[in-house]
């Protein structure tokens, strides 16, 4: 106890230390953290019970967020490969109007439908990818067939080199994002995933906000020693929309700032399955990844993902049998852990991560 005291003190001091921005200082300490020491104390853990929340400044902001129960019916939330709404929890944090988070809702074993849908078909063409600026469209057009054989062989080498889909970076959906004008098109779209939309629709709706539709998308694909820098999200000017950002794979450290880097950020764990939902001024916080963390140590995989994808599924079921071929190259390609792999399937994530918003355009180019 001692020693988690003394870390967290040295965390709110680095975060009052004259220099660098507060953000700044601690997005370096909780990415030069080491997992299973007192650095990580301080990080809020919303999967676990309150009393094992966390020690730090963070777990104290931790309140009770209300859903919409009777907006999503038990037979939707089943389509989707989630609990009833009655079985979710989901948290805010005081201080950041707009913000819930919501720890895995999803049965077991479906978790696994949203894993192979980012790796073998939401990578597909016409979405685009980080590849296509040095590539053709033909080169890219399967980078899940393109890639299988290489992902049965473990070790990357000079002998087996690394496959497309281990070169990915991100994907856009629907309208797609400009990353050098930081804005959406409206003659660069391309249909939204359907089961995605459902998705999104249904967690949404259990948020409050009926009537969502998902029209852009962007996936971040991490590997363990990947961060995702200091930002706020100004791509849309319509706020009152949710933004949802759903994470699979390996757990990560979230930063959680103020409208100011000199606000210090509260910092959470994310693990496999998490969702989270901002708007209104929680969308213009700054936010930050400065670490994804290997799974312990023994495991190749967090525990929520050793469940296959059931046998029978809901007859109208927005999720598609996962077969044994494509849970073994998942398992391989998305989270397994050797240097230079994908870690994870994300907005956004982190792991792998999923941003989706609605109405993009009323912030798109000409």
């Amino acid at each position: 106890m001692g020693k988690m005291a003394a870390a967290m003190g040295s965390v709110a001091a680095l975060a009052t230390e004259p220099g660098e921005d507060a953000f700044r200082k601690l997005f370096r300490f909780y990415r030069q953290s080491r997992p299973g020491t007192p650095d990580l104390g301080g990080v809020v853990d919303f999967s676990a019970a309150p009393a094992a929340r966390g020690t730090g400044p963070g777990a104290h902001k931790v309140i009770v967020s209300q859903l919409s129960m009777s907006s999503v019916s038990d037979h939707n939330a089943h389509r989707a490969g989630l609990q009833p709404v009655s079985k979710w929890r989901a948290y805010g944090l005081e201080g950041y109007p707009g913000f819930i988070f919501i720890p895995n809702p999803f049965l077991p074993g479906y978790q696994w439908h949203w894993v192979k849908q980012c790796l073998k078909l939401y990578s597909q063409k016409p979405n685009v990818c980080n590849l296509d600026k040095h590539m053709t469209k033909e080169e890219t057009r399967d980078l899940w067939e393109q890639s299988k054989e290489f992902l049965r062989y473990k070790e990357v080498n000079k002998q087996r080199p690394r496959s497309l889909l281990e070169k990915l970076r991100w994907v856009t959906l629907g309208y797609h994002y400009n990353w050098d004008s930081k804005k959406y098109s409206a003659d660069h779209y391309t249909p939204f995933p359907s089961d995605l939309a459902f998705l999104s629709e249904q967690i949404a709706a259990a948020c409050g906000f009926q009537g969502f539709r998902a029209e852009a998308g962007i996936l971040n694909y991490y590997r363990l020693d990947s961060t995702l820098g200091i930002h706020v999200d100004r791509s849309e000017l319509d706020h009152s929309k949710p933004l949802l950002s759903f994470s699979f794979g390996q757990s990560a450290i979230f930063l959680l700032g103020g409208l100011k880097r000199d606000e210090a950020p509260t910092a959470m764990f994310m693990h496999s399955g998490d969702i989270m939902v901002m708007s209104g001024s929680s969308r213009l916080l700054n936010h930050a990844v400065p670490k994804v963390l290997p799974s312990p140590e023994g495991k190749s995989l967090p525990c929520c993902l050793e469940t296959p994808l059931p046998a029978v599924l809901p007859r109208d079921s927005v999720v598609e049998p996962c077969s044994v071929e494509d849970w073994k190259n998942g398992k391989v390609e998305s989270l397994e852990q050797r240097p230079g792999s994908l870690q994870s399937l994300k907005d956004t994530i982190w792991p792998l991560t999923e941003n989706i918003c609605q109405h993009p355009e009323r912030k798109l180019d000409p």
